[in-house]
């Protein structure tokens, strides 16, 4: 059987914190094993896919197959490490599940770094970073990709402001522009970031200090108001289609 055939067959794939090479070894996780073995019932010699985010995709076979533990190793490498457009996803925490679907989404569309924020009006005072990082990476398993993006701590907007980095861009998803037209237009590509606001929108004060930044370019998601999650992923499209790699 050839290795891209073998490849094909691989529809596990894993994503490994460790650098990839050809004859790597390497050692799975509890809950690895766990789902190899015990949910997906794979056995020695069985193909999956593996990713680090750093070198690519390989081709692995299970070397050892333990009830806690097992083993991987290394053949060849199926994919080139692919990196998305230097974007950041900015969102106000909403409840559990569909933060989570926004954490699932960015990494499936395309974002580089998801940082949630606090605003005046966030109902979520805190968050399970390491949850939240942990949905990022079965997303990126299941849909394919080879990077996976930063998970970062919650921050107040208003520090994540004051220490903005000098050349990134910051699309402004503000829903009081709803049906008015206000899109990115002739907006120029390079670092950018998304901002999408809490449940109950955002103060006058936040508003009045976003339209006072000069990287900052408010916007408009359509005729509607939409629901968090929903912006989230409508943000993520337009932003896409007009300035990241989907053309």
């Amino acid at each position: 059987m050839t290795p891209m055939s073998d490849t094909r067959s691989a529809k596990v794939r894993l994503y490994v914190e460790q650098p990839l090479g050809e004859g790597q070894t390497v050692p799975l996780s509890r809950e690895q094993a766990h789902y190899l073995f015990s949910v997906m019932r794979l056995g020695v010699g069985d193909p999956v896919g593996v990713f680090d985010g750093h070198t690519g995709e390989w081709l692995a076979r299970i070397a050892d197959a333990g009830k806690r533990d097992g083993a991987l190793v290394c053949e060849t490498r199926t994919k080139p490490l692919r990196l998305p457009p230097d974007l950041w996803l900015l969102f106000a925490p909403i409840k559990k599940a569909r933060t989570d679907f926004i954490v699932e989404k960015a990494a499936e569309m395309g974002a580089a770094r998801i940082c949630p924020v606090q605003t005046d009006f966030t109902n979520a005072e805190r968050i399970r970073r390491d949850r939240l990082q942990a949905h990022a990476v079965e997303a990126a398993e299941q849909c394919g990709g080879t990077f996976v993006p930063e998970v970062c701590d919650l921050q107040r907007l208003s520090d994540v402001l004051d220490a903005w980095p000098e050349g990134r861009r910051l699309m402004f998803c503000d829903e009081m522009l709803a049906g008015a037209g206000a899109a990115l237009g002739d907006a120029a590509r390079g670092p950018w970031a998304i901002l999408i606001g809490p449940e109950g929108g955002f103060s006058d004060a936040e508003r009045a200090r976003l339209r006072s930044l000069p990287f900052a370019h408010p916007v408009s998601l359509g005729p509607r108001v939409l629901r968090a999650d929903t912006a989230a992923v409508a943000a993520l499209t337009v932003w896409q289609q007009a300035l990241g790699d989907w053309g």
